[in-house]
């Protein structure tokens, strides 16, 4: 079984934010509003090439996203392996994205409570770009939304990085990264 979280914070004035990148991905893949509330988010069950497979989109707004994906890793009894999280990252550019895994937090605090509720940083990471403002305030910045551009330069990802999640479920984190990064 595998977990893919999409991290984000709820609620409409968060909708299409910088900071919501793992929201929109999920949304992208699932074109599904087939939400269950469980575990501190919104998931959904699905069987993709005979695996199981959990999305999660953490409710806990995202400074405590780990809490959320703790409770679903020990219910399903998963292995750190089996865990990928989509998030953004304001040092690459918009649409630009990069498979790590064993990382730091690099200042993201939704990977740093993970980090704290798991106890480790092993697991896999998506990395979406979402550039950076260098002269105004960080967290205005990525509570932002985008631009039309950048939307539609972010968009038009969506399907590498569908890829990318189908290639993890199925073939896991190493082959994924030798292929996409």
């Amino acid at each position: 079984m595998k977990l893919i979280v999409g991290l984000g914070n709820p609620g409409k004035e968060y909708e299409k934010t910088r900071h919501n990148v793992g929201f929109l991905v999920l949304d992208a893949y699932l074109s599904s509003t087939n939400w269950q509330k469980k575990f501190d988010g919104l998931i959904q069950l699905q069987n993709i090439g005979g695996e199981k497979v959990l999305f999660l989109k953490p409710t806990t707004y995202m400074n405590l996203s780990g809490n959320s994906v703790l409770k679903a890793m020990q219910y399903y009894d998963l292995s750190i392996d089996d865990i990928l999280i989509i998030q953004d990252d304001m040092d690459l550019e918009v649409g630009k994205y990069k498979l790590k895994k064993d990382s730091s937090a690099g200042g993201h605090n939704g990977i740093k409570s993970i980090i704290s509720s798991l106890g480790t940083n092993a697991f896999s990471r998506l990395k979406i770009g979402i550039s950076h403002d260098k002269n105004g305030n960080t967290i205005d910045y990525v509570l932002g939304k985008f631009s039309k551009t950048e939307f539609a330069s972010l968009e038009s990802q969506f399907s590498i990085f569908q890829e990318i999640i189908a290639s993890f479920i199925l073939d896991g984190i190493e082959k994924t990264m030798n292929k996409y990064n």
